[in-house]
């Protein structure tokens, strides 16, 4: 007995040609939507994870050594984005410095920042 295919949408049966996905036209725009409206916030989340790689690629070049003292209008020139970051690490001081992955940066006065490397002690004070 051979199975009756099943539209993906609503589960009716389907009809017609042996290759059709789905029992109507407003089934398929469904489908599509919801592909559409999915593929949308994937892209989201995306674009955030660029500006985060950036953000971190930017950090890992104007450090190297690990620990680096730069001015925050070198970092904006290059095309940092303050607004994202991955984590925050808030010291005993009460110093907070804003992560990109493993590299992070804290905002010093005089529109300076200081660059570091994400260090293991940093974990054992979560």
């Amino acid at each position: 007995m051979k199975e009756e295919k099943q539209c993906p949408q609503c589960g009716n049966p389907l009809s017609g040609r042996s290759d059709k996905r789905f029992c109507s036209n407003q089934c398929r725009a469904q489908a599509h939507n919801v592909n559409r409206r999915h593929n949308s916030a994937e892209q989201l989340l995306l674009s955030i994870n660029t500006v985060l790689r950036r953000n971190r690629t930017l950090l890992k070049q104007a450090s190297p050594q690990g620990k680096t003292t730069t001015y925050r209008q070198v970092l904006d020139m290059a095309g940092f984005d303050f607004r994202y970051f991955t984590h925050v690490y808030q010291t005993k001081q009460g110093n907070t410095y804003h992560f990109c992955y493993d590299y992070g940066y804290l905002l010093l006065p005089e529109e300076k920042v200081l660059i570091v490397n994400w260090q293991p002690y940093m974990s054992e004070s979560r």
